[in-house]
């Protein structure tokens, strides 16, 4: 090896070694909901950066829990916490794209987007008060389509999650029954069904369960090529899950005003034609006195750059992103945070 080839190659091993030494690791732990968003955008930083997201998909129990515990860099939910609730474990949230929670179904002879129903059916169904999917209900919002005499097989989360917050959120507000004897919580007390783990664990079950009928996140449907059900909206109308008609549910959604109560946001039932009924905002949560300040700048690094460079990438996954006017909100709240760059 000649001198101008020997000192290329020191000048090379230094390199590596200084692109290792500089680049990170994120911690973050929570929400399955937004899993397959960070994944893509992890994937878009990392080509940019060096710096790498190690994103765990526990459900937005244990995300709260992590962050709570100073475990993770920063926990998801999809259930938002209260301002008075932040505060107590001083921590912040706030907001990185909204999504739709879709009934799933696993019924032979009928197809994607083809069966109807309404908040008061879809929550007797989840308390088992309709066990077939033949009755007469469910054939009421169905006319002309020939439904089985088959059982339902409900199928829930079994971990702390907010996507069932936002679900049974939903129930509870169409259902007198929901509402007073089950409620609306991140775990509830199911009536009946098979319990499965995370938004992937649904997809799973239902995919491989005839005669089923589950919740995830609108990604989740359409990576696994679910059959999704269509919901009777606030104003009437009979709406289709997309990207869409979650846009129309999150446009009424005053950001500003919003930013002053930690971003605290609920789009479940909002009003317009065109809206879908359950439609979610997925969250942050981070320490407002961080232990590691260097770990926090570098995550809101990562979400600065998503912000900026992830609206494709989450749109082409079915979620709608932020509005610039929520975005400049959400960073300027960044400041709460001690010590990060």
């Amino acid at each position: 090896m000649n001198v101008f080839h020997r000192a290329a190659a020191i000048l090379a091993a230094c390199f590596l070694v200084a692109s290792a030494a500089t680049a990170g690791t994120i911690s973050g732990a929570g929400a399955s909901f937004p899993y397959p968003v960070y994944a893509k955008w992890a994937s878009g930083f990392q080509a940019k950066t060096g710096n790498n997201l190690n994103y765990q998909s526990i459900g937005s129990g244990g995300g709260i829990a992590q962050i709570k515990a100073g475990t993770v860099t920063f926990g998801a939910s999809d259930m938002p916490l209260l301002p008075a609730d932040l505060g107590k474990s001083n921590l912040v949230q706030f907001p990185t794209v909204i999504g739709g929670i879709v009934p799933v179904i696993n019924l032979a002879g009928v197809g994607n987007n083809r069966l109807v129903l309404n908040g008061a059916v879809l929550a007797d169904i989840f308390a088992g008060k309709i066990s077939r999917w033949d009755d007469q209900r469910i054939a009421a919002l169905n006319r002309g389509m020939k439904l089985p005499h088959q059982a339902i097989a409900v199928v829930h989360r079994s971990d702390g999650s907010g996507t069932t917050f936002v679900f049974t959120s939903f129930l509870a507000q169409k259902s007198k029954f929901w509402h007073d004897e089950i409620g609306a919580s991140t775990a509830v007390e199911w009536p009946v069904g098979l319990g499965a783990k995370g938004n992937e664990g649904i997809a799973s079950y239902v995919s491989k369960t005839a005669g089923s009928i589950g919740y995830v996140e609108f990604a989740y449907a359409e990576q696994n090529k679910l059959n999704c059900v269509r919901l009777y909206n606030r104003a009437g109308k009979a709406v289709t899950a997309s990207a869409a008609t979650f846009k129309s549910a999150a446009s009424g959604a005053d950001w500003a005003k919003a930013s002053t109560k930690q971003f605290y946001v609920l789009l479940v039932d909002q009003p317009g034609d065109a809206s879908w009924p359950i439609t979610a905002t997925t969250y942050i949560l981070m320490n407002r006195r961080p232990r590691d300040t260097g770990a926090s700048s570098l995550a809101l690094q990562f979400f600065r750059w998503s912000y900026a460079n992830g609206d494709e990438m989450a749109a082409a996954l079915g979620y709608v992103p932020l509005p610039d006017n929520a975005v400049t909100a959400i960073e300027a709240s960044w400041k709460q945070i001690a010590g990060v760059k």
